[in-house]
């Protein structure tokens, strides 16, 4: 029954991404600024060299066959449960960041509330019965939210983009940050049109003292088998009056990262991608090593590793995401924030930014520290 689900999972969750062909070649008379378009309306990655062709027969035999190690935790992950009054009662002066799971974060910039991918549902998938389930819930209920000023989000998959939580936040709040494209998929979810924002690569918002700015990702897009990279992808450069954030969405490792650190670096808090990582999709998704290379180009101070943790998305443990980024980080005198879901990070103190680094992970798994790092 598992292999159907994983099967099922794959072939809908994953479809455009197993049938993807995509070459940037073609692109190289445009300008850099535009590269990302291409003739025919979608929107490609702008390396010259970046060729995904992922044939789906390979992975389907894979996930058939191959055997999984601690896939899932044996407990459930520690979290922090936070209630509304808590939310509430956060110094409105200090800017916070609190990671919900996966690459869920809820911020505190300048005053105001923020959500960047927000996944509440049980499940990253197109159906409420299959498709990778939660390990944990959410350290707050989503109908427990304060009021959100604005969300922020990177792409359309699943694991990003989040129907029943969007329907859920269009009409108490206020503002949408999406990249171009994936207005369509909010307006259809009732989210009216004057409170979308949608932005192509390096275009900016501001509310208030903050302002966010779109940045270059080397990803993919699409919800389904036929709209494949209709829709833009994105990092994003987050800036309020004290810090600079960045929050890199789904990306391969490729020299956009150092281009934005040039442009806006440092940034006080980079949120990096470190998970879901695999041989057969090398240039869309990044190992530690390449997660940690790209905090260096853009000339990060403090690294906090999402996009693991929460989702079964590829065949490593699921903790070893965790484990290998904390190794190289050491190795690489690094400075790792892993807090625990649902832990206030205090953007403004920068002994908390230096010392939380729990390996929270450890506690739910007989993790096996055998790891190829």
């Amino acid at each position: 029954m598992k292999r159907i689900i994983l099967i099922t999972t794959l072939l809908f969750f994953g479809g455009a991404m197993l049938t993807m062909t995509t070459t940037s070649a073609e692109l190289d008379n445009q300008s850099s600024e535009s590269r990302h378009h291409n003739a025919k309306g979608g929107f490609v990655n702008t390396a010259a060299d970046f060729s995904d062709d992922t044939a789906i027969m390979p992975l389907l035999m894979r996930y058939v066959t191959e055997k999984r190690v601690d896939a899932t935790p044996e407990q459930q992950p520690p979290l922090v449960e936070l209630t509304t009054e808590q939310l509430h009662s956060l110094p409105r002066d200090r800017d916070l960041v609190i990671r919900l799971g996966h690459s869920s974060i809820f911020m505190q910039l300048d005053g105001k509330r923020w959500l960047i991918d927000p996944v509440f549902s049980e499940r990253a998938s197109p159906f409420s019965f299959i498709g990778p389930k939660r390990f944990h819930p959410t350290p707050i209920a989503l109908d427990s939210l304060p009021r959100i000023d604005g969300v922020i989000i990177s792409h359309d998959h699943y694991d990003h983009l989040d129907e029943k939580t969007i329907k859920y936040l269009a009409a108490s709040t206020s503002h949408f940050i999406v990249p171009l494209g994936v207005d369509k998929h909010l307006l259809k979810w009732g989210v009216s049109a004057d409170k979308i924002q949608a932005l192509d690569w390096w275009q900016s918002f501001s509310l208030g003292n903050t302002m966010i700015t779109a940045t270059p990702t080397q990803h993919f897009s699409g919800r389904g088998l036929f709209d494949k990279n209709d829709t833009l992808w994105a990092s994003y450069v987050i800036e309020s009056n004290r810090n600079k954030l960045y929050f890199s969405g789904d990306s391969g490792y490729f020299d956009g990262f150092r281009e934005i650190g040039e442009r806006f670096g440092p940034f006080t808090l980079t949120m990096m991608e470190t998970g879901a990582y695999d041989k057969d999709w090398p240039t869309i998704h990044m190992t530690p090593e390449q997660s940690i290379q790209a905090h260096i180009d853009l000339k990060g101070r403090h690294m906090m590793p999402i996009h693991n943790g929460t989702f079964d998305l590829a065949f490593h443990s699921w903790y070893e995401p965790l484990e290998r980024i904390v190794e190289l980080a050491n190795s690489a005198d690094v400075s790792i924030v892993t807090p625990v879901m649902g832990q206030a990070l205090d953007i403004d103190d920068k002994i908390q930014l230096a010392t939380t680094n729990t390996l929270w992970w450890r506690t739910s798994t007989q993790t096996r520290l055998a790891l190829a790092l």
